[in-house]
């Protein structure tokens, strides 16, 4: 399976998959119980068929009745056990499915960020929905389907070669290759199918989103919030699959009794009319089952070797997700306030780059001031931000954190619940206003959000037909620029932290409500409030200010 594109070997991807494995044995093994079990079931009417027909021409003895009732016994066995699989594929599936996509997802919002991703989100999102697809149809379906493939190519192989083991051989070198695809598409299931897809792409949606909006949810410590959020969206994919998957099975079920019914009728008055002289002994049926039988696993197996070339292909795209190191993991650490933020000679330079974007500086966020940070583009605003909220550690240098009575410690992600963040431009996620604020604090009244609203000059939240409940787009569509910022300000002040760093969060607001917001955000003089702006009116109300230069 290695190439010379590969970036891992054959051996690292087997292991990935096989720790994929454990974590989807159930349905692996009940796949494989249950393949195995139509194995014999299936072996075990070729015999009753033969049994009948030995019976009904007085080859043995035997009652005919009661030989054609085991037909019919294991005929029904044998759709108990096909229901099992379309309910074990299609509703454990889903679940293996979901499970693999939370695991990524987590692994990938808990991993460290820099700045710059080296993969399209459309990219990581094509990952994410078809090559975790692939890994878990390969590990629960594939591998159990190929033992029970192989148990019935040789157990039929084996049964026809103690009856004629020339015919064994002859159809052994003999076996046709063909294959035969058929789907009758009728309109409820062309509609079920559409309601799953729908669905599907909800889920979708949810990923790309969460990855876009990655450093936001990181600095708002909200990865379990969207981790939930897409278990509730897959909730609603999971019940439409089921709806579906009832249909299909009870469509199956009715089709395959009418054929079984008529199939029995048939050889019940073929068998009389033998058992009565009229027909002649009919022993090559049982040949004519065994080699159905062998021909079909066969057709199965040569489809193995392009099976495993996809697996290899897509269980590599996944480990390469999970390349980047996690970050420091472990609980919060929560500083009483007030805080403070000291630079201590701090320098940094992004990967791949010869010059350093901020060199040797120092500076003190004082407990209970507020700062604005001003500079041209380029000159390392951003850069400052990410190290102050520990998303980039400086190559030398220190930041730390301190209280009124602590000597501090240096910043890590640990820290970061110490933080209130207002990313630039607009950073509202599709949904309603509530599920937007109550990314800041999950457990928010609306007395609360009603309150941050009011300090954030949003109350036209209120005005709205529908008021929390108000239903915006991708990026906050359904709202203007300033009004998108306003909820933002909102949920950061919901979140309530010591340290509150604004990044041109007041550009698309007029005079008059950026003066009204900033004078409710310091009114109270108890948080450390930091500016990243070009705004001459919130300079005025800062206390002091910090200017980077372009190197």
């Amino acid at each position: 399976m290695n190439n010379k594109t590969s970036h891992y070997s054959a051996g690292a991807i087997a292991k990935w998959l096989w720790r994929a494995w454990r974590g989807n044995r159930k349905q692996a093994v009940l796949n494989a119980s249950i393949g195995l079990a139509e194995v014999v079931v299936s072996l075990s009417q070729v015999w009753a068929v033969k049994h009948a027909i030995d019976v009904a021409s007085h080859v043995v003895e035997g009652d005919l009745y009661w030989a054609v009732g085991l037909m019919a016994m294991l005929i029904l066995c044998n759709f108990a056990l096909s229901i099992s699989a379309v309910w074990v594929r299609n509703i454990l599936g889903i679940w293996a499915q979901n499970r693999m996509q939370q695991r990524m997802l987590d692994r990938i919002l808990r991993s460290e960020w820099h700045g710059k991703e080296s993969r399209h989100s459309g990219d990581v999102l094509n990952r994410l929905e078809n090559d975790v697809s692939g890994v878990v149809n390969f590990l629960t379906e594939t591998i159990p389907g190929t033992l029970s493939t192989l148990a019935m190519f040789i157990g039929a192989f084996c049964y026809l070669a103690s009856m004629d083991w020339r015919l064994a051989v002859v159809i052994l070198v003999l076996i046709p290759i063909f294959i035969l695809f058929s789907k009758i598409y009728i309109g409820k299931m062309r509609m079920l199918t559409r309601d799953v897809r729908n669905s599907d792409s909800k889920v979708q949606s949810v990923l790309q989103e969460t990855i876009q909006h990655r450093m936001l949810i990181k600095t708002l410590e909200s990865d379990d919030a969207m981790v939930d959020r897409l278990e509730n969206t897959q909730y609603e994919l999971r019940q439409k699959v089921v709806r579906r998957t009832k249909f299909s099975v009870f469509s199956n079920l009715m089709l395959n009794t009418g054929f079984a019914f008529g199939y029995l009728l048939a050889f019940l008055w073929a068998a009389i009319r033998m058992s009565g002289g009229t027909l002649t002994f009919g022993g090559m049926t049982a040949f004519l089952q065994l080699v159905n039988r062998i021909q079909g696993p066969a057709r199965s197996l040569t489809k193995l070797a392009p099976a495993f070339v996809s697996v290899f292909t897509a269980a590599e795209r996944l480990m390469e997700l999970e390349e980047d190191p996690l970050e420091e993991q472990g609980d919060p650490i929560e500083i009483a306030g007030p805080c403070g933020i000291r630079l201590e000679n701090v320098s940094y330079t992004y990967r791949d780059a010869e010059e350093k974007v901020i060199d040797n500086l120092s500076f003190d966020f004082r407990p209970c001031t507020c700062t604005a940070i001003l500079g041209e583009t380029g000159a390392g605003k951003t850069t400052l931000v990410r190290l102050l909220l520990a998303l980039f550690h400086p190559q030398s240098g220190r930041v730390a954190i301190y209280g009124k009575h602590e000597k501090g410690m240096e910043l890590s992600p640990l820290l970061r619940t110490n933080f209130v963040y207002v990313p630039q431009g607009n950073t509202l996620m599709s949904g309603t206003l509530r599920d937007n604020l109550r990314l800041g604090k999950l457990d928010a009244t609306d007395e609360e959000m009603r309150e941050v609203l009011h300090k954030s000059c949003a109350d036209f939240v209120f005005d709205l037909p529908d008021g929390l409940d108000t239903v915006c787009s991708e990026h906050g569509g359904g709202l203007s620029e300033g009004q998108a910022q306003r909820i933002a300000i909102a949920r950061a002040l919901l979140r309530d932290r010591n340290i509150m760093i604004f990044d041109e969060a007041t550009s698309a607001l007029d005079p008059d409500t950026e003066r009204e917001l900033l004078q409710n955000i310091l009114a109270t003089h108890d948080k450390t409030i930091i500016f990243i702006t070009h705004r001459p009116a919130v300079v005025d109300y800062c206390d002091q200010v910090l200017r980077i230069e372009k190197l």
